[in-house]
């Protein structure tokens, strides 16, 4: 919540400067570079527990990404109740069967068919976490009066880069499901309606015999995403 009067701007020396040497740059990136490759999104999760503040630490680092005018247009709710999660997975399942069985496109299915999904969303109930990340449209200031947020997708974007990060970093596996229409979890999760439902994050450890689709490690080249104009 901002308040109205401190609205101004201040400089602050850049409290946490980093300082490496090219050396220790490289060494950085590539650790990173090897470990992030080694997150694979699944399907097939464990009912093992996961600590909630694990999932707070997360949440805490996705706030701290770069937003639109800092307004930091997101809010996560996270769910454990089985309740809430049947419920869930029974609403995104009706939407889910949709989609399949004429909703979607012809090539649109056909494009989905080496990942192997389909209408059937176990993981909902079965993984310990589900993080539903709102997008906020707009924000309140400390009098209760309201202020437009800007480049919302973007920023919402950019923290859920970080929370999936940033759960990977904590050992856990991590699904994305978005599905459409997703109004119904404002009332579930009971966010007002100046917040848009962009995606439910599945959370917690992949089970034994977890699979991913072979199609999945294919990656486009460097050559296919970078340009360089020097």
């Amino acid at each position: 919540m901002f308040i109205k009067k401190n609205l101004e701007y201040q400089k602050l020396p850049l409290p946490h400067k980093v300082s490496m040497s090219d050396f220790e740059m490289m060494s950085s990136i590539e650790s990173f570079r090897e470990y992030m490759l080694k997150r694979h999104t699944v399907r097939d999760f464990s009912k093992r527990s996961v600590d909630f503040a694990i999932i707070k630490k997360a949440i805490q680092i996705a706030g701290s990404a770069p937003s639109g005018a800092n307004h930091q247009p997101w809010h996560f709710v996270v769910i454990s109740n089985k309740d809430i999660k049947k419920t869930i997975r029974e609403a995104a399942e009706i939407e889910e069967n949709k989609f399949y069985s004429g909703g979607a496109s012809d090539e649109w299915i056909k494009a989905l068919e080496p990942i192997g999904t389909n209408a059937n969303k176990p993981h909902l109930e079965i993984a310990p976490w589900l993080i539903i990340i709102f997008a906020e449209r707009f924000g309140t200031f400390d009098d209760g009066s309201k202020y437009k947020n800007y480049y919302v997708p973007e920023s919402v974007g950019i923290a859920t880069g970080f929370l999936i990060a940033a759960l990977h970093k904590a050992g856990l596996s991590v699904l994305t499901h978005t599905p459409n229409p997703m109004s119904f979890l404002n009332g579930l999760c009971k966010r007002p309606k100046s917040n848009k439902p962009v995606m439910i994050l599945t959370v917690g450890h992949a089970s034994e015999d977890a699979t991913v689709p072979k199609v999945a490690k294919i990656k486009k080249d460097i050559k296919e995403i970078l340009t360089v104009l020097d």
